[in-house]
């Protein structure tokens, strides 16, 4: 099989989805492949290394979707590039196709078969390839919110952990899954007060068990959300109902009855955002104002870091 690897072309750092090493394996298994020059720049991964791995590099992607069998990103293909595909080819990557009509029509009338790493789940149910990229947005999701908050970014100018003689920052997170989880670990650590929502009373019993009485569970009702939104200064997005948009929890009504300066940050952006008051936003241009309240609406918020490298043993 030819597998092809096209360089992104989004206002963003490409993290390159098949690092050499995952190369060097196709390569020993027959495959061929094709990777665009500059493809893992944004990873800090040049194009020695995937030439050393045994990939062939080509100039542009036009050759890559006119010859390979298999094309693989990150992100969904861009207009121009669904217009490439073709019938009996397999496009693999994230598609996040709920939000997105347009692609979904583009990707139908190519007749190319095209699996969204979001949706592949595996025997015990999970999400292997989402759950990564979960994590990382879960984690960087109060760090960015506490970004927001400075006076400086336009914010209520509150430290989320406090200081002696002043209040934390209250943190308010809907839905208690692998985002919510871990965006949940990092807020508390920085010493916030933080609630964590969900409308599965398992979810909330786990929570409360990892993390004890620190950490605040509600059961998920709109007069609840109403309530916790009205108190929260930062408040992070973190629902998720695989291969479908998000649900609209956060009406403008009650973006309205926030505190001036308090900051959304929506993972959920990637489905279509869980406030009616979200719209996507890029890494250059990170956030907006709404009702008065600061909203971060990134899509693919892990792409603003460089893939991990193997540490060596001190030992």
């Amino acid at each position: 099989m030819l597998v092809g690897v096209p360089k992104e072309i989004k206002d963003h750092e490409y993290r390159v989805g098949l690092v050499p090493s995952s190369v060097a394996e196709l390569v020993h298994r027959g495959h061929a492949l094709l990777v665009e020059r500059g493809a893992g720049a944004g990873a800090g991964l040049g194009d020695d290394t995937y030439e050393a791995a045994g990939a062939k590099l080509v100039d542009g992607p036009d050759r890559i979707f006119a010859e390979a069998q298999l094309i693989v990103k990150v992100k969904e293909p861009l207009a121009a590039e669904r217009k490439k595909l073709r019938r009996g080819q397999v496009l693999f990557t994230y598609l996040h196709l709920a939000p997105d009509f347009e692609q979904t029509q583009d990707l139908i009338a190519s007749g190319a078969t095209c699996i969204a790493y979001e949706t592949v789940t595996s025997p015990s149910g999970g999400l292997p390839l989402l759950t990564p990229m979960s994590e990382v947005a879960g984690r960087l999701a109060p760090q960015v919110g506490a970004n927001c908050l400075e006076k400086a970014q336009g914010g209520r100018g509150i430290l989320l952990g406090g200081v002696p003689g002043v209040p934390p920052a209250e943190v308010l997170i809907l839905g208690g899954g692998v985002s919510g989880t871990h965006a949940a670990t990092i807020a508390l650590g920085m010493g916030a007060n933080v609630t964590v929502v969900d409308r599965s009373a398992d979810v909330l019993r786990r929570l409360s068990a990892q993390f004890g009485p620190q950490l605040g569970t509600i059961f998920s009702t709109r007069d609840a959300l109403a309530q916790l939104v009205r108190r929260a200064d930062l408040l992070i997005g973190a629902v998720l109902v695989p291969g479908a948009a998000a649900p609209k929890l956060i009406t403008r009504e009650m973006v309205k009855s926030m505190k001036p300066g308090a900051v959304i940050v929506d993972i959920a952006i990637d489905q279509g955002g869980c406030s009616e008051t979200s719209r996507p936003t890029t890494h250059s241009q990170p956030t907006y104002v709404d009702e008065g309240v600061i909203h971060y609406c990134v899509t693919n918020m892990p792409a603003q870091l460089r893939a991990p490298r193997p540490s060596r043993s001190t030992t």
